[in-house]
């Protein structure tokens, strides 16, 4: 039996816009960095790698859809780049601080991105 909360999110990332999408992979990417916060402190390891795992993830496949003919795209890959590479030494570690650093840098991205994404959804409705 299909599960309806799932089949919904299946729905919703094949009828996103691209500029949706984005805002769905961090909003993903915080979700399962706050889950694997919380496994750390619990000292459960197991779920805290697969969580950070899931985290690396998303960065990895918002690192790939860049668009490299774009001065911020560079800018993009080497911050993704950089969170890559600090969700590592936090999983290795296990390091609380690491994983409070990523989530602060994909907060500013999330809401960066958010804003951007409502003023291309007003110039797409004043275009109509």
């Amino acid at each position: 039996m299909v599960n309806p909360y799932q089949q919904y999110q299946e729905n919703q990332v094949m009828t996103a816009p691209p500029e949706r999408l984005v805002l769905m992979l961090y909003e993903g990417a915080l979700r399962f960095l706050r889950l694997a916060k919380k496994a750390v402190e619990e000292k459960n390891y197991a779920d805290a790698n697969n969580y950070i795992v899931r985290v690396e993830d998303i960065i990895m496949e918002l690192n790939m859809s860049l668009d490299m003919n774009y001065e911020l795209s560079k800018n993009l890959r080497s911050l993704y780049n950089f969170i890559y590479e600090k969700l590592i030494e936090a999983n290795i570690k296990k390091d609380l601080s690491k994983l409070e650093e990523v989530e602060g840098l994909l907060e500013g991205l999330k809401e960066a991105w958010q804003g951007a994404y409502v003023e291309v959804m007003k110039a797409k409705k004043t275009a109509l």
